[in-house]
């Protein structure tokens, strides 16, 4: 971080918060929705994002955890990386250093939402770092959320709810500084002009090198959220958000795993292929305007435009081959300029409230939306110069130092538009005394033109998603649950009849136990789910021999998996909040995808506030999976072992992380994050035929002060 740039940055912040001490609280001001609120602990009690009914998470039938902000301050949960460690059953497979998939119940997770509304990921997988300080707390409904996406995988649904002004005055600064020069300075402030209109904003900038060679990144974060209230009943809020990331010396692909024998790479958990000229830059911005109205019988209106745009630029350095063990040569290089420029437009109008029908009381939403995504991406290589596919020294020599390509050459990439238009309806009706049915769907049409580095991309479907839940009541704060729900994804392979297949159609089946415990201090939840796709497209028979271009394909089922989960949130002893979750399952229909992903997870964050030492509390927190793999073809000629299967294995691992944090008084604290106590050695993924090793033991130190 450049010295000047901080100071003037610090230098800004204090005298802000020089002058929001000196503001009068307004105890006064009337709390209304958009008002925010700080969750206390592990347990968030309600979650709005699997079906826009501001529900207790008992009530939802659907398997559901929420990361807290004092989960995420706990334990420096700063990107969505880190902090989606830590939710039950989602697996983060990090593939690249600025590319990343999540999984869960064997499926990619595509469908992430901000305050309940947002477009699947086109790709499935997000580019580059995310931060998490504009984030008030994540949900993640697991499963297919089909009221609220219905196109996309029955993995899992993740919904970001931003932070809003708070009913006082606030500003809390924070510099964090940690392994491989990592220097963090945060800022978080509401500022209230008037009893009516509210302003909330935060600021980050971030710089950090890293335990791989080469690597390092510079992302600076700023937010705003001005609200206006026009009356006790309607307000409308603006909002923008804005996400630069800078990285250097960043991978694309990553470290060949086995060599010509077929036995395994091992190489320093600090080596990369990147070559010392890669840059991966993405810009993210984010502008939302929202408008909400209470009518005289307590039904609201909600109305909600969002204008989303990335920008990338990148200059990548990939390495293939298979490398020789003695020698350790073999390896070529394979230069790429690659930008991406996308924009998404949405609107979701929604209204909810409450009825009567047979002397009981029953809720009810209905909505539309429309949203548009437009895409372009374009590839750019050096066939000419000599430098776009070099030669590779052994990877255990390489020090990234090859000529820069000049990319000119081979032009080709996207031109995408994706549009979905959906109109949606959920109702929960009060059947008898202490149960509920929860009711609805959503009809998708779902249209995308264009062409995809040289594929016609044309496709149009429509669909309903049904949606289906019970909860019922046995005792106060313990209830059983089911749901169905279903979803599908678009496809563009023709079948043998030159028709375009019909979608992916997925689905998911739950039943479960949750009790809210402990004076709704803890919720705890035991799930058993069954999830599967059909219709996926696999090539016919007849085609199998015949170019990519004039092959046909047959629809077929894909992966089903079923399992159970174990999810407990809050606080399991006086002074210890708590966030456990277990998930066992199985996936059948795609050994590939059985074999890399991991069928066991166990997620651990606890931490304990010692009464005795007011102000002192510690943290442990725990990621363990079991044993993946991948096949990686057979063993050529010339070895003893010839036609042998090459297996890549990662044995199961555990990483295990301790926080301690101190108030020095009620308004300046300090904390130590401790990540990888045991130094623990590992690849992040299998999810492709390449990886890297996760970082090593790291430590880091803030100090946050706060103002009121």
């Amino acid at each position: 971080m450049n010295t000047l740039k901080l100071s003037l940055i610090a230098s800004s912040l204090l005298a802000a918060g020089t002058a929001f001490a000196d503001q009068e609280k307004k105890s006064d001001l009337e709390v209304i929705e958009v008002k925010g609120s700080y969750l206390k602990g592990y347990n968030a009690h309600d979650a709005s994002g699997a079906s826009r009914l501001k529900l207790d998470i008992i009530d939802i039938p659907q398997s559901v955890s929420v990361i807290t902000d004092s989960q995420m301050s706990d334990f420096q949960l700063n990107d969505i990386d880190t902090l989606l460690d830590t939710a039950t059953g989602v697996n983060v497979e990090r593939i690249e250093t600025d590319r990343t998939y999540y999984t869960a119940r064997g499926f990619d997770i595509t469908n992430f939402q901000v305050d309940g509304v947002g477009l699947p990921l086109s790709s499935g997988n997000n580019h580059a770092d995310e931060d998490t300080a504009i984030y008030d707390r994540i949900e993640i409904i697991r499963g297919a959320n089909g009221l609220m996406t219905g196109v996309g995988n029955p993995s899992a649904t993740v919904n970001f709810i931003r932070k809003r002004p708070t009913v006082d005055n606030e500003l809390a600064i924070s510099g964090t500084i940690g392994s491989w020069n990592k220097q963090r300075l945060e800022a978080d402030g509401t500022y209230n002009f008037s009893d009516s209109t509210a302003f909330r904003g935060v600021l980050v900038n971030q710089d950090t090198d890293s335990y791989l060679d080469r690597y390092s990144q510079n992302k600076t974060v700023l937010y705003a959220f001005l609200s206006h209230d026009f009356s006790d009943n309607t307000t409308l809020s603006l909002s923008h958000s804005y996400s630069d990331s800078r990285a250097t010396g960043n991978n694309w692909g990553a470290n060949p795993l086995f060599y010509t024998d077929g036995s395994a790479t091992d190489y320093h958990v600090s080596t990369s292929t990147s070559a010392d000229w890669s840059n991966w830059d993405v810009l993210k911005q984010n502008t939302v305007v929202e408008l909400s109205h209470f009518f005289a019988n307590s039904w609201q209106l909600r109305a909600t435009y969002s204008h989303k745009t990335t920008d990338e630029d990148t200059e990548l350095f990939y390495v293939y081959g298979t490398p020789d063990k003695t020698t350790e040569l073999g390896l070529k290089g394979y230069a790429s300029e690659y930008d991406n420029d996308d924009k998404h437009d949405l609107v979701d109008v929604y209204l909810t409230g409450d009825f009567t029908l047979f002397n009981r009381d029953h809720e009810f939403v209905v909505g539309a939306n429309y949203s548009k995504m437009d895409g372009e991406e374009v590839s750019l290589y050096d066939y000419t110069t000599g430098n776009g596919f070099p030669v590779m020294p052994p990877l255990t020599k390489w020090d990234g130092n090859t000529p820069k390509p000049t990319f000119n050459d081979g032009r080709t990439g996207s031109d995408v538009t994706r549009e979905q238009g959906a109109l949606y309806f959920t109702g929960r009706f009060n059947i008898v005394d202490g149960l509920h049915l929860l009711a609805g769907g959503r009809y998708n049409d779902w249209k995308v033109e264009g062409v995809s580095y040289d594929k016609v991309q044309d496709a149009q479907d429509k669909e309903f998603i049904p949606y289906l839940g019970g909860v019922y009541e046995f005792t106060d704060g313990i209830v059983a649950y089911a749901s169905y729900t279903e979803t599908f994804v678009s496809q563009t392979e023709l079948d043998i009849n030159n028709n375009v297949l019909d979608p992916i159609t997925g689905e998911s089946k739950e039943v479960g136990i949750k009790g809210s415990l402990f004076d709704d201090r803890l919720i705890a939840t035991l799930t058993y789910f069954k999830t599967a796709q059909s219709n996926v497209a696999h090539v016919h028979p007849d085609t199998v021999d015949l170019p990519p271009e004039e092959k046909r394909y047959i629809g077929l089922d894909g992966i089903s998996s079923k399992g159970f989960e174990v999810d407990v949130a809050g606080e399991i002893y006086p002074g210890l909040q708590t966030s456990i979750g277990f998930t066992s399952f199985d996936i059948d229909g795609d050994k590939g995808v059985a074999d890399y992903t991991p069928e066991k997870l166990f997620k651990l964050a606890a931490v304990y506030s010692f009464e005795q030492v007011e102000g002192l509390s510690v943290g442990v927190n725990m990621r363990w999976q079991d044993d993946i793999s991948r096949e990686q073809g057979v063993v050529g000629e010339g070895f003893d072992n010839a036609g042998e299967t090459i297996v890549t294995k990662q044995d199961a691992y555990a990483l295990v992380g301790l926080m301690a944090r101190y108030e020095i008084t009620p308004d300046i604290h300090v904390s130590v994050n401790a990540n990888n106590i045991t130094d623990e050695k590992y690849l992040t993924s299998l999810y492709w035929a390449q990886g890297y090793y996760g970082a090593p033991a790291n430590y880091s130190a803030s100090l946050t002060w706060s103002f009121n």
